[in-house]
């Protein structure tokens, strides 16, 4: 019987041995998270959300590293160059990913075949607020005020090709306005103008606008997603004056194409778990974001279809590729 016992309690450690091996290939040393845009924006805050709680449950450093310029392109390239054993992640976005393949004439990655999508973190959508002198007090009141001065009101956005400059290209083009672009290299520093006057509006993400319309330094006028958001259902949606309107963006993790697929099914089940923790549900939702975790297989199709939504916006908006 003792002979028995030993016997079986060997063959339940070999059987389990092939899944503690897999557990324990990854990861096997540091890891970086590519943010492809400034530190204290959106994309960023969902980086350090994903790698804070990473570091603690493996005990590995997860890094941030801050890569911005031309709308998330330039980080976004370098992630694609980067290693493919898990140890080099990115954090993608709508404008990276939906976007910049149809409004630069070249780019140094390919959106589909250079990414391997992991999990979606949420839909974000943007936020229409108008510098306080201005006299607009509601989206109709802005279209009235622009068409009254065509070319005179600017727009601030993070750069060519990003989600809020794709959401103003659109508006100009639904609302018959023309507006001017101004393009800095972060939210804060289209924050920063707007609240300063050098600027007239923005559409800017939700999470980093809201609080600031909130404070009364910018004065929000609507929401750029098909729905009221949760976070300020006070703020009426652009869609309600220009039918149709949608131009919301979304954040997710991707892997540079080659990464072992247990790698980017064990890291997709990480982000499910961390989303879906109360506190970070109830965080995001503060900030006007949608938590929105998907397996790799349905982040790719949906990725896909984002694609294929954003050829169609660039299209009717008119925007020239770069």
């Amino acid at each position: 019987m003792k002979k028995l016992s030993v016997l079986l309690v060997a063959g339940l450690l070999a059987a389990a041995a092939p899944a503690l091996a897999q557990d324990k290939a990854w990861p096997k040393h540091s890891v970086t998270v590519v943010v492809p845009f400034a530190a204290g924006g959106t994309t960023d805050l969902f980086g350090r959300i994903f790698t804070s709680d990473m570091q603690a449950k493996y005990g590995v450093p997860f890094i941030v590293e801050n890569k911005p310029g031309a709308g998330g392109t330039i980080g976004t390239t370098a992630a694609a160059r980067g290693d493919k054993d898990g140890h080099l992640l990115l954090v993608g976005t709508a404008s990276t990913h939906g976007i910049a393949p149809y409004v630069y004439k070249s780019l140094g990655y390919d959106a589909e075949k250079d990414f391997q999508p992991i999990s979606l973190f949420a839909k974000v959508p943007n936020l229409l607020v108008v510098s306080n002198k201005l006299p607009a007090k509601n989206v109709q009141e802005l279209v009235e005020h622009a068409k009254a001065n065509p070319g005179k009101l600017t727009f601030g956005t993070a750069g060519i090709g990003s989600s809020q400059h794709l959401a103003a290209e659109l508006f100009q083009a639904m609302a018959g306005v023309k507006l001017n672009h101004v393009p800095y290299k972060a939210s804060n520093e289209v924050m920063a103008a707007i609240i300063g006057g050098e600027i007239d509006l923005a559409f800017d993400n939700i999470t980093f606008a809201l609080p600031q319309a909130k404070a009364g330094t910018v004065r929000a006028l609507g929401v750029t997603g098909p729905d009221k958001s949760a976070a300020a259902p006070e703020i009426p949606t652009i869609a309600e004056t220009l039918r149709g309107f949608d131009a919301q963006t979304w954040h997710g993790l991707f892997a540079p194409t080659g990464t072992p697929k247990p790698v980017i099914d064990q890291i997709s089940v990480d982000v499910k778990r961390i989303i879906e923790q109360p506190s970070v549900t109830a965080k995001l939702k503060e900030i006007g974001a949608e938590p929105a975790p998907m397996t790799p297989e349905v982040f790719a199709a949906f990725a896909s279809g984002e694609r294929a939504r954003f050829r169609e916006i660039v299209a009717k908006s008119g925007i020239a590729p770069q």
